[in-house]
């Protein structure tokens, strides 16, 4: 099954995705221009106006979680696209209490305590940060690097609905907080998916589908599962989930009744094929500290974090190629020496450092670390 590359019209409207053969002789004959976008898909905009510009119905499946994510594009006859996210819920988790530890240290040694109350320099409050429908910074993060995704597909397909894989609790779903007589507070991971499906109803609209739901329709299409091992960047962990969530939408488990008698089968149908397969973080890149955890002697605080390097044409994101013995690597900044540039993989780890001279800009940051691994292959 040939796979399709999406397809832009010459006003930059996504138009219905094409074959890989038709997709080559028309940048061969110039009716269009070869591009990549920023998660790395190669797309093709037409150069001339098309005879018509109907579309047909594209689902994307997102199946959100704590650490990793599942995201599919899917159309009745053709799996057009599969990801899988690596969410940054430890790293903001730790940054997050690494700051509290350091405003605690900064108002220890800012208050004199010898003082009485009213007089130590408290700093007054400025307004109210008790606010309504608070999303915690780290679940926060989770769901806005599923909707930077998800924003970018809807640049290049022409979706016309997105399915939300959401969390059952006893709770209101219009403001996540708990119903009267559940119990006190509020569930953060139900606040949080009532913000991402009010952003994510800007782009698409969205339809809700639980747990069990996902695992009835991945079971009947007969796409495997990986549960033990959810870590792994593999197909079978979130992505076909994904899958089963965007297929809703051209199939269902729908009532019948015949003489024979009354119950529920699945009707319609639809087509998994195989598709390309990419794994998306964020580069883990610390921000400028206007602090430091112990203060510097002098008050001369040291650089700490931030994306400038001292080398101006690069900076840390960036996808750069740097040689070192004859031998070419490829990968992302993440560091920088007076004389070197550091190079570090897709798992942020590093390869080396390169003599800045001999490292050369491929590609900005799009804040984005996107490759395309094996491909999602249903006959595995």
């Amino acid at each position: 099954m040939q796979k399709r590359v999406p397809v832009l019209n010459p006003d930059g409207s996504p138009a219905m995705p094409t074959k890989c053969s038709r997709a080559r002789r028309m940048v061969r004959d110039g009716k269009a221009i070869g591009k990549f976008n920023k998660l790395g898909i190669y797309y093709i905009q037409l150069t001339f106006e098309p005879c018509g510009r109907k579309v047909q119905p594209i689902s994307c499946g997102l199946d959100p979680g704590k650490k990793y994510a599942g995201v599919a594009v899917q159309s009745k006859r053709f799996t057009l696209f599969t990801a899988h996210l690596f969410l940054p819920f430890e790293t903001v988790k730790k940054r997050m209490e690494q700051r509290r530890m350091m405003r605690r240290g900064r108002r220890g040694r800012r208050i004199n305590r010898n003082l009485p109350f009213e007089l130590r320099a408290h700093r007054q409050k400025r307004y109210s940060n008790r606010r309504n429908k608070k999303v915690a910074p780290s679940i926060r993060t989770n769901r806005q690097l599923e909707i930077s995704v998800i924003s970018q597909l809807c640049k290049f397909y022409p979706l016309s609905t997105i399915v939300f894989e959401y969390v059952k609790a006893d709770v209101d779903l219009t403001s996540g907080r708990k119903k009267a007589g559940s119990g006190k507070g509020f569930s953060p991971v139900m606040v949080g998916q009532v913000w991402a499906i009010e952003q994510l109803s800007k782009l698409a609209p969205v339809v809700k589908k639980l747990g069990w739901q996902t695992s009835n329709l991945r079971k009947y299409l007969g796409l495997e599962k990986q549960k033990k091992q959810k870590g792994d960047a593999i197909p079978f962990t979130h992505a076909t989930d994904a899958i089963s969530l965007a297929a809703t939408q051209f199939i269902d488990y729908l009532p019948f009744e015949n003489p024979e008698g009354k119950g529920h089968c699945w009707k319609r149908e639809v087509t998994i094929t195989d598709a390309p397969f990419y794994v998306i973080r964020r580069p883990p890149i610390s921000r400028r500290q206007l602090h430091l955890m112990l203060p510097s002697k002098g008050g001369n605080r040291r650089k700490y974090g931030g994306t400038i390097t001292r080398h101006h044409d690069i900076r840390k994101g960036d996808y750069v190629e740097g040689v070192k013995a004859g031998i070419t690597y490829r990968g992302w900044c993440s560091g920088d020496t007076l004389k070197q540039v550091s190079i570090s993989n897709t798992a942020w780890k590093r390869i080396g450092q390169f003599t800045a001279s001999k490292v050369k800009l491929l590609r900005r940051s799009t804040r984005l670390i996107c490759t395309r691994e094996t491909d999602f292959n249903v006959a595995v």
